[in-house]
């Protein structure tokens, strides 16, 4: 649409407008009724590739798909999401997403505003729906400010350290005449930490020695520079470096620091953290079990650990390593430690998560991105793969499992030249197994490995952490084998070329070709 005709345009259209002026060039969606003036502003104001739009079959793929999408590129996309109903089925990948620091603008239709007072049966106060999920919630009045509503959405989603927005569209102020579209509005950059936090890092690193912990998160260590400004540090004063449990971004592989994470189980974590004295977090917080456990420590680090944060997740955690580094005197340049050689693919071992990260890191092409929603089986992935070709590795992050292989999705859509490769729980998987016709519809270039252990088998570790006595109905609520789910036969209905390995040196081969074809491919891997 030409600017001659911008003041004619209804509140979709300069909505529309105004997204691609922000910088948003990308919409996940799954429309309905409400909807429609939106998805044909695609086309009269988004099209010729100004607006890509990627559909999904289900709310959570699409916001899921939203979610990896933003944690590749940095930068948000757009949902489209129909009523209070429609917004809560996306809910669980949005609180992935949250919880990932993910900028993302959710566009919720809704009913007139003069047609809610009838009670329709989509009815939901969508509002309210959206406030526990999101940072930034606005109700839009009126076509003549919706444009407005939209440049402050995506202006809120960019605010560091990424924000989750919601902008609610009734259907009247989508359809009726606007003024057209709203100017992108500035986002404040991430600020430094005070030289108070630095200065206050550095005593306590010094004094403590290896009996500090620095305890990773975010950009620290998303990119090489934050590892690298990490890794000074631990140079010039013998502390321990640590990345928190769960990461929306990890840069990892050869040539980065080969970082470990803090354990999932409490009894290990706890271990783990128990010989350090004082802790400095840098772009994460305390670190704290997923769960209560009866007698057991809900915060992990020890009773009498000092505990300094250097930067919040919000401020420039990169550039406060870098001044931590610089105030502690320590060397400019660092070697990044020798994995040493890349694994060879495991052919002749048992099935396990050691064998599936050596084989992984033996075949997987430079550059891929990797999807970590493995849950159980993949704890022990990291160690096996920090000599592998430079990754990104994208983990779940909000426990709201179902987000693996919609992250792969989007992730792909986000980098079409790189290879994604999904490391999947059955179980989790099955929460949203949509997202592999979005795969197929978009020619994603994606290898998925399901780990078919046909059991929720956290599940089982969680009942005895819990101290519970199960029984035969117990168990039968973590058994996903009465009956088996074929994979392979389901993939394929949805588009997506498939096989199943029942070896270590069949899943070989099979990945091994799969890294080399273009397109998604399914692998079930029976554990």
């Amino acid at each position: 649409m030409d600017a001659a005709n911008l003041g004619t345009m209804n509140g979709a259209e300069s909505l529309v407008q105004t997204l691609i002026t922000s910088g948003v060039d990308t919409c996940f969606a799954n429309p309905g009724t409400s909807e429609m003036h939106f998805v044909a502003a695609l086309d009269r104001v988004g099209g010729g590739g100004k607006m890509k739009c990627v559909l999904g079959l289900f709310e959570g793929v699409v916001t899921g798909m939203a979610d990896g999408y933003a944690r590749v590129t940095g930068k948000p996309a757009a949902t489209l999401l129909h009523c209070g109903p429609g917004l809560a089925n996306a809910l669980a990948n949005i609180h992935n997403a949250k919880r990932a620091n993910t900028p993302m603008v959710n566009i919720v239709g809704d009913h007139a505003t003069y047609h809610r007072e009838h009670d329709a049966p989509l009815t939901a106060d969508v509002d309210g729906i959206a406030r526990n999920f999101s940072h930034w919630v606005r109700g839009g009045t009126s076509s003549r400010t919706i444009a407005a509503d939209g440049a402050a959405a995506v202006q809120a989603a960019r605010t560091s350290p990424g924000q989750i927005a919601t902008l609610v569209l009734p259907a009247n102020t989508a359809w009726e005449m606007s003024d057209g579209p709203a100017a992108a509005l500035p986002v404040p950059g991430r600020t430094p930490p005070a030289p108070a936090q630095v200065d206050q890092a550095a005593r306590i690193l010094r004094a403590a020695g290896s009996s500090a912990v620095l305890l990773l998160g975010g950009p620290a260590v998303a990119t090489l520079a934050g590892q690298l400004a990490a890794l000074r540090i631990a140079t010039a004063t013998g502390c321990k470096l640590l990345a928190q449990g769960s990461n929306a971004r990890f840069a990892r592989g050869r040539g980065h620091v080969p970082l470990e994470r803090v354990p999932y189980p409490v009894d290990m974590a706890v271990d783990a953290l128990k010989p350090y004295r004082a802790a400095v977090l840098a772009g994460t917080k305390a670190p704290v079990g997923f769960f209560a456990y009866p007698g057991k420590p809900g915060a992990l680090l020890p009773a009498d650990c000092d505990v300094h944060v250097l930067a919040r997740i919000e401020q420039d955690v990169v550039a406060g390593l870098e001044e931590l580094a610089d105030a502690l005197g320590a060397p400019k340049t660092v070697a990044v430690p020798d994995p040493g050689p890349r694994p060879e693919a495991a052919r002749d071992a048992a099935i396990g998560p050691e064998a599936v990260a050596r084989t992984v890191a033996a075949l997987m092409p430079d550059n891929a991105i990797i999807i970590d929603e493995s849950v159980s089986f993949g704890r022990g992935f990291f160690p096996n793969t920090h000599a592998a070709p430079a990754h990104d590795w994208l983990q779940i992050t909000g426990g709201a499992i179902g987000c693996g292989l919609p992250l792969a999705a989007g992730a792909a859509i986000a980098a079409p030249d790189r290879k994604v490769i999904g490391l999947q729980a059955d179980g989790s998987a099955m929460y949203t197994p949509q997202a592999l016709w979005t795969m197929a519809r978009e020619k994603s270039d994606v290898c998925i490995t399901i780990l078919s252990n046909r059991k929720y088998q956290i599940l089982l570790g969680e009942l005895a952490g819990v101290g519970a006595n199960p029984g035969r109905t117990a168990l039968d609520m973590m058994d996903l084998g009465n009956p088996d789910i074929g994979w392979p036969k389901l993939a394929e209905s949805l588009g997506v070329a498939a096989a199943q390995a029942t070896t270590m040196a069949e899943y070989a081969d099979v990945f091994a070709g799969a890294m080399r074809r273009p397109g998604p491919f399914l692998i079930e891997l029976v554990i």
